[in-house]
């Protein structure tokens, strides 16, 4: 049986208040700061998660995926190459 290509939810679904644009946290070699990065990992764990707050009981685990992300952020931003600059926008 082939698989099925995933469909994706009409834009109408999305909660107003959840931002879906995500903000680029490298220009050029400029690189993001730590709170940049941080504030980026939260709207990311917030968006995957549907939650804007966990409760108590989810409190830990949203948190340890915010600093693992943030973690990861960090470490895939300082490992890049830059081979030219990033074009004016």
């Amino acid at each position: 049986m082939p698989i099925r290509p995933l469909r994706l939810a009409p834009r109408a679904c999305y909660p107003p208040r959840m931002c879906r644009s995500i903000k680029t946290l490298r220009e050029g070699a400029q690189l993001a700061g730590d709170e940049e990065i941080e504030a980026a990992a939260l709207q990311f764990v917030r968006k995957v998660s549907g939650f804007r707050r966990p409760a108590a009981h989810n409190a830990e685990a949203f948190d340890t995926a915010v600093d693992e992300i943030a973690a990861a952020t960090r470490e895939l931003l300082h490992s890049l190459r830059i081979g030219r600059p990033a074009r004016a926008r």
